[in-house]
């Protein structure tokens, strides 16, 4: 934590009696994270309170990858350096080389590395299809990947708000994900997304939520349209189906 920077370590003395109480923080399984060895934690992404919640109980930094255009100006420049993100390109190309770059040079660190595997929050608090790039950190690394889930954060604090709510939030760490066995095959397109899918498998399980097939990047951009699957989904809920003696009994009290 001394490698950490000043306001990193000062937030993470005061924050967590605070916020812990004030959004009824449920902890499970974060005997998970490694006390000194390096991992990624990859994480659902509903809220901006996500970065928060997730590394804040956790005992050693937690750094994450944020978008170069916060350091455009001083009123986010300050804060996310403060507090350990690590700025980078987004896009594909050599863009996207140095997001990986960056990512493995903190793994090589010895250092924890945040991401969220959808690269963007949820539009509508389903599960997106997640990105490669956190496994082939993984992969070129050779650190595990810890497959992790905030549920509530949406609640705690919605897209557009600008101060949490009173409402509870859990963070799970599931069991370090061993994607080892792809490493010989970490450039191959086919494995990288079988291991994606893998972790994205047990980030579901872990969130509750629905899985879409889909990246949340393009719904959010209207390049892709998934309204109607939850049109779909909202009209079955609706159904109510009656087996043949309960139509009859039905049909005699009429």
């Amino acid at each position: 934590m001394a490698d950490a920077p000043r306001m990193y370590r000062t937030l993470k003395r005061a924050l967590p009696p605070l916020l812990n109480r004030y959004v009824r923080l449920r902890l499970e399984g974060i005997e998970h994270v490694p006390d000194r060895a390096p991992a990624i934690l990859a994480c659902n992404h509903l809220s901006f309170i996500d970065s928060i919640v997730l590394p804040i109980n956790v005992g050693r930094p937690v750094y994450f990858l944020g978008k170069a255009d916060y350091w455009d100006s001083w009123r986010t420049r300050w804060f996310f350096q403060g507090t350990g993100v690590v700025p980078v390109h987004r896009g594909g190309g050599d863009k996207g080389g140095d997001s990986l770059r960056t990512g493995v040079e903190i793994l090589r660190n010895g250092d924890l590395l945040g991401i969220y595997p959808e690269g963007t929050r949820s539009p509508d608090g389903r599960l997106y299809r997640g990105k490669t790039g956190p496994v082939r950190m993984a992969l070129e690394a050779e650190v595990p990947i810890i497959p992790c889930a905030v549920i509530g954060t949406d609640k705690a604090m919605p897209t557009g708000t600008y101060r949490p709510r009173r409402h509870q939030v859990t963070v799970r760490y599931g069991r370090p994900l061993d994607l080892s066995r792809y490493r010989e095959q970490r450039t191959d397109p086919f494995a990288l997304r079988s291991a994606t899918d893998e972790l994205m498998y047990e980030i579901m399980l872990l969130s509750g939520q629905e899985y879409v097939d889909e990246y949340a990047a393009k719904v959010k951009s209207g390049a892709v349209d998934v309204s109607a699957d939850l049109d779909v989904r909202d009209a079955v809920d609706g159904i109510t189906i009656e087996l043949p003696d309960q139509a009859a009994d039905r049909r005699a009290a009429g």
